[in-house]
């Protein structure tokens, strides 16, 4: 009985520790989820607007563009998707694409960073001194000091604060940045991290005659997204989203995929980024193998059970009719049984049809990013940020939401990521002020505006 009793009571004196541990343990797995606090879109000013004149302008100011060339930047144009109020670099408008400095780069950025990431202290109530981590990512702009040790110097950061400065990462470098944010979160308690994500046009705009490089000056532009990340708990109810999983896919190792995206020089020593004619290929190699991936992961067992009894039951047709297979009839996996909302890259409307084809959305899943490319074109990594507060604009984003984000980018790349809604949005963003215009009941028939090209063969003032 002694024996017993002091086992009872060593029991009792074990069971608060324990019990403290226990409660740690679960403190700091709920402290691993990574939260959006808040995000800032940028728009430049009005005086930056890259209107179908003012296209027309930059185009008949490239004197390496035969007839031939131009006929086809026009049709680009048309066919883009693109509308008419995106924004360009200033430099463009003061005619100097083919001479850009660096100051131009310089000067593209610091709006950007001045403009957005104010914007967003001042909506969150953060001060800068409050964050622990620092993730830029600008893919075609590297300087020394970084961009962002430029940050740390304009809001006076910690000397503690950890950097991490992401450069040739491409459309997809946001998720990047992200998955940096996330791992650090598993690891650190109480982290408030600031994601910087933006390109630079300044001097990458191309001013030669190949095709494969003038692409970029038709679909890309001006626009950047700064966010907050945390995994503070006093901080989860008044976050806008929580990261569920996310899934990066590289093909780099493979020639074809890392060719398809290129900066490099032209025949004549232009530098421009090269879009290659095998990019649709490896881009759906990337994308099937990340929704191999990430498959499993966001959508619920009913589903996967579905899809995998379809499709071993064609394999077996297939084997005892000894027929062809018929892609028609091939089984789809069915996203939406797992995801509300899918907030895809602005890259063009290829891309985006490629993707509407391929999971089965209706133009309503699709209408965010298509808005967002009409609207602000490709802006490079920072293009889902746009698309995704159009959907919070539209009041689409309710508490328990499940938004799927995609990207592409070079290397070649394909990033996702699935977000839960943590409250009911309310549409305060860059979208605010002309939601209500969107989609347009008419859009600006460009084939009208270009169709001198056809009929004259010439170029009008």
């Amino acid at each position: 009985m002694e024996l017993f009793g002091m086992f009872f009571i060593c029991c009792l004196l074990l069971l608060p520790p324990l019990f403290y541990i226990l409660w740690r343990n679960f403190n700091r797995r709920s402290n691993r989820c990574c939260y959006i606090l808040d995000y800032e879109c940028y728009m430049p000013t009005e005086d930056r607007k890259v209107t179908t004149k003012f296209s027309g302008q930059v185009i008949r100011r490239n004197k390496h563009l035969g007839l031939k060339e131009l006929e086809f930047v026009y049709k680009t144009i048309v066919n883009s998707g693109i509308g008419d109020e995106t924004y360009g670099p200033k430099m463009v408008f003061d005619g100097r694409e083919a001479s850009s400095t660096l100051e131009d780069g310089l000067l593209e950025v610091d709006e950007f960073f001045l403009e957005s990431i104010d914007k967003l202290f001042k909506k969150t109530g953060i001060l800068p001194s409050e964050i622990d981590i620092l993730v830029v990512n600008i893919s075609m702009l590297s300087t020394i000091p970084s961009l962002s040790a430029r940050i740390i110097n304009v809001y006076k950061m910690r000397e503690d604060v950890k950097v991490y400065n992401l450069a040739g990462m491409g459309c997809s470098a946001s998720l990047v940045s992200i998955n940096i944010v996330q791992n650090i979160c598993k690891t650190r308690e109480n982290v408030q991290a600031l994601v910087v994500t933006s390109e630079s046009l300044s001097q990458n705009w191309y001013t030669g005659n190949d095709r494969s490089m003038i692409l970029t000056n038709c679909l890309f532009r001006t626009g950047g997204c700064t966010m907050i990340l945390t995994n503070k708990d006093s901080l989860k109810n008044e976050s806008m989203f929580k990261l569920k999983c996310l899934v990066r896919t590289h093909h780099g190792g493979k020639d074809e995929s890392y060719d398809c995206c290129l900066q490099k020089e032209d025949e004549k020593g232009l530098v421009g980024f090269h879009l290659g004619k095998n990019l649709p290929k490896a881009a759906t190699r990337a994308f099937v193998d990340n929704l191999k991936e990430i498959a499993p992961k966001i959508l619920p067992v009913r589903e996967l059970l579905r899809f995998t009894v379809l499709k071993l039951a064609r394999e077996l047709h297939q084997n005892w009719s000894k027929t062809a297979a018929d892609t028609s009839t091939r089984p789809v996996i069915d996203f939406k049984t797992g995801v509300d909302h899918f907030c895809l890259h602005a890259g063009g409307k290829a891309v985006i049809d490629a993707i509407a084809q391929n999971l089965r959305l209706s133009e309503y899943d699709v209408e965010p990013a298509r808005m967002t490319l009409h609207r602000f074109g490709n802006t490079s990594a920072s293009s889902l940020w746009h698309v995704l507060a159009y959907m919070e604009s539209k009041k689409r984003l309710k508490n328990g939401d499940r938004v799927f984000m995609i990207s592409f980018g070079a290397g070649f790349k394909c990033n996702s990521c699935l977000w839960e809604v943590v409250r009911d949005l309310e549409g305060n963003n860059v979208w605010k002020s002309f939601i209500h215009s969107y989609p347009p009941k008419n859009s600006a028939n460009l084939m009208e505006k270009y169709g001198w090209l056809h009929k004259e063969g010439s170029i009008p003032d």
